[in-house]
């Protein structure tokens, strides 16, 4: 068996792209050997900021023969007396084989006459050399590019090939590159190293880059880094902040990583600490470095206790160079915290309020006016949350001044150099003005979440202004006529959603999104007369969207597909759903706890049989109750007495939508299975669609008052077996 070895090199690549290239290269290269019939090893797929390589062991030398039959003509019409037919000889021109080569076999329909097709397999070396090229070109990415005068695209240019098997090289030219690069065993080393570097062979292949100081292993450089900082960090009593994005980044700029241990004036610890690990982390890729026991405050005005006078970096330079290359990082940092101080100095010359009416400058999106014009719709949003709410007055006051302010920094120098402290600033510089506390806090959270996984607003006047600030977004730019699809969504639209039920959820405000977007929809339509909004159809087309986003949140939480059907799926009125979302996702996370406990079958299977026969009735969803649409004089057997009083046990419980309501509901009908059961087999069962009209009405009536009733928990025919 043989080792192969892939290793395209490159130009600086972006990071991004040297992480997210290699599980499409392995896809690729795993696909292609499988079609190409050479078995092999476990691959490995790995990077560095200049090079993308894989090495496949365990290859074959050749690929397996591959054998084919194909059936022909029948034998009596290939051959007669001994002798081939121009059927015979036509069906062995097309096979390729020689007609005596041709066999007859017998089949359930007679003797058939078969050619078995034989193709030898190729040597390993000539089938990698005619997939090499294929696998570069099928790999995508953002903003790809040409170089010199050839045709070939990639991220950044390719300037050289390694292609072994062993020790031999695999020949290969990269077609459509200017200047023609061509495979060899000549790779490169660190980029301060200006001699190639000769591969061997494959299998020596890491051990090889790393003699020239490349760890070409992505695994162990990530490793390397994580285990360095955390080392670091714990000999200064430090914490450090190194999220996954930032860690995963740091491993594809560096082929060999070089801590750096840097430090800042203390002078600097004034400013807050979101700015200046927004400055080391955001845009320098430093690690700040917490006190361990710190608390951190997120209306703190100083990083004082909380952040210390220190960072680390991830160099790619030599260990000869330390010296100087922590002197050029410190002194970077020390440019980029001046420019944040004098960005924080200007900002608080100037009043919060004042920044306020400078929105009326600043373009929202065409049709929809200033930002703050959309400010004003958000104040109009949050009174109207405000009267259907349950928020003490304190707090209904915190949210209105919140509303009124919240967007201020969008114009500051601050958040217009670090667009990531949005609401950070604005909530320090309004608590620096002697805003209250809670105001502050508010204008910070309204934008929470920022996306999957993040934290959600704390305080209730900070929950009704991310509602206020999400339902405004919605509401604008669906009346603007603009939907998210496929993978476009340049206003966030379902990042904006999915925050509005969250919110909902964490809060457990049982708010009626349907009522809400038909009184927002009316006033949009008179707000915006240039845009010619209809509301009836703005109400619609965002009941869709907020159902879908319901939907999905759903399986996010791990619900199976059709339990979220059942709860919350096409075949529910939107207007239900959107009543109370709270309530749908109560529901939703009970079904799946049945499911788990093996409850929910028995519930199901008498439930779904109900309903379907319930559909020949005429009863409406409506009814819960059997009072008045069941006469317990037309009952002809002891289970129709039966069914009735599991309805009456019932009705109160379907009535009844809470959470303890909904688990009572479903115990009801799991303690009920067996008298329901009843009803349609055994003994004393009837038969649901007896000649009697009066008699088969009355039977419907009870099988649609318990679909009625069941469907109040979900509807039941959505489930699966």
């Amino acid at each position: 068996m043989s080792t192969f070895l892939l290793e395209i090199g490159t130009e600086e690549l972006p990071a991004d792209f040297a992480r997210l290239a290699l599980p499409q290269l392995e896809a690729l290269v795993a696909a292609s050997l499988a079609e190409q019939r050479l078995e092999h090893g476990d691959l490995d797929c790995t990077s560095t900021p200049r090079r993308l390589a894989v090495t496949v062991p365990g290859l074959p030398s050749r690929q397996q023969d591959r054998e084919e039959e194909r059936k022909g003509p029948p034998a009596a019409q290939a051959f007669r007396d001994g002798t081939p037919t121009g059927a015979a000889l036509g069906f062995a021109k097309r096979c390729g084989v020689a007609v005596d080569q041709l066999e007859i076999r017998d089949t359930p329909k007679g003797p058939f006459v078969y050619a078995v097709l034989r193709e030898p397999g190729r040597g390993a070396a000539e089938v990698l050399a005619s997939l090499i090229p294929g696998w570069i070109q099928q790999l995508q990415g953002r903003r790809f590019m040409r170089w010199g005068e050839g045709e070939c695209r990639f991220s950044r240019p390719v300037r050289w090939l390694v292609a072994l098997l062993d020790e031999a090289v695999v020949p290969v030219v990269l077609p459509g590159t200017d200047p023609v690069v061509a495979s060899g065993r000549h790779s490169r080393g660190h980029r301060l190293e200006t001699r190639p570097v000769v591969i061997p062979s494959a299998a020596q292949y890491a051990d090889t880059l790393e003699a020239a100081g490349v760890t070409v292993s992505r695994r162990r450089r990530r490793d390397r880094i994580q285990t360095s900082i955390a080392a670091a960090a714990e000999a200064r009593d430090a914490r450090p902040d190194l999220p996954e994005a930032l860690l995963e980044e740091l491993t594809d700029l560096v082929e060999q990583p070089l801590l750096i241990e840097g430090a800042m004036e203390h002078t600097y610890l004034d400013l807050p600490a979101e700015v200046l690990g927004t400055v080391m982390r955001s845009h320098q890729r430093y690690v700040p470095l917490y006190q361990s026991d710190a608390q951190v405050d997120p209306l703190a005005p100083a990083a004082r206790g909380v952040l210390q006078p220190g960072f680390l970096c991830i160099s790619n330079g030599r260990e000869q160079a330390w010296e100087t290359v922590r002197r050029g990082n410190e002194r970077v940092l020390r440019a980029r915290l001046a420019d944040a101080r004098f960005f924080v100095t200007a900002d608080r010359a100037v009043a919060s309020i004042d920044r306020r009416d400078q929105l009326a400058r600043v373009t929202f999106a065409e049709g929809l006016g200033s930002l703050r014009d959309r400010v004003e719709r958000m104040e109009w949003c949050t009174d109207v949350l405000l009267e259907v709410l349950p928020l003490p007055e304190e707090a209904a006051g915190h949210a209105r001044r919140a509303t009124h302010l919240c967007k201020h920094d969008l114009v500051s120098q601050m958040v217009g150099e670090f667009p990531e402290l949005q609401g950070v600033m604005g909530a320090k510089y309004l608590l620096a003005e002697g805003e209250p506390r809670h105001v502050a806090l508010a204008v910070l959270e309204h934008y929470l979440p920022r996306g999957a996984g993040d934290a959600l607003p704390e305080s209730e006047a900070g929950a009704v202004v991310a509602l206020a600030e999400r339902l405004e977004l919605l509401l604008s730019i669906f009346a603007k006529g603009e939907r998210p699809s496929g993978s476009s969504d340049p206003y966030a639209l379902r990042r904006a959603g999915n925050g509005l039920l969250q919110i909902l959820w964490a809060r457990e405000w049982r708010l009626d999104l349907d009522a809400l977007l038909q009184r927002c929809s009316l006033h949009w339509a008179t707000l915006l007369p240039d845009l010619e909004v209809s509301a009836g159809l703005l109400r619609g087309d965002l009941a869709e969207f907020l159902c879908q986003r319901l939907a999905s949140l759903l399986e996010e939480e791990g619900l199976e597909p059709d339990l979220v059907a059942a709860v919350a799926g096409p075949s529910l009125p939107r207007a239900r759903l959107l009543r109370d979302p709270g309530d749908v996702r109560q529901r939703g996370l009970l079904l799946a706890a049945l499911r788990r406990e093996g409850r929910l079958a028995a519930v199901q299977a008498v439930v779904t049989r109900a309903a379907r026969l319930a559909e020949k009735g005429a009863l409406s969803p409506d009814v819960l109750s059997p009072d008045a649409v069941v006469d317990a004089r037309l009952f002809e057997k002891g289970s129709e007495a039966g069914m009735l009083a599991v309805l009456e046990r019932l009705t109160p419980l379907a009535a009844s939508c809470s959470s303890e309501g909904y688990n009572a509901l479903a115990s009801a009908l799991e303690d009920s299975a067996e008298a329901l059961g009843a009803f349609f087999d055994g003994d004393g069962s009837v038969m649901v669609m007896a000649e009697d009209a009066a008699v088969r009405t009355n039977r419907l009536a009870m099988l649609g008052v318990l679909r009625n009733q069941a469907a109040v928990l979900a509807d039941f025919r959505q489930l699966q077996n």
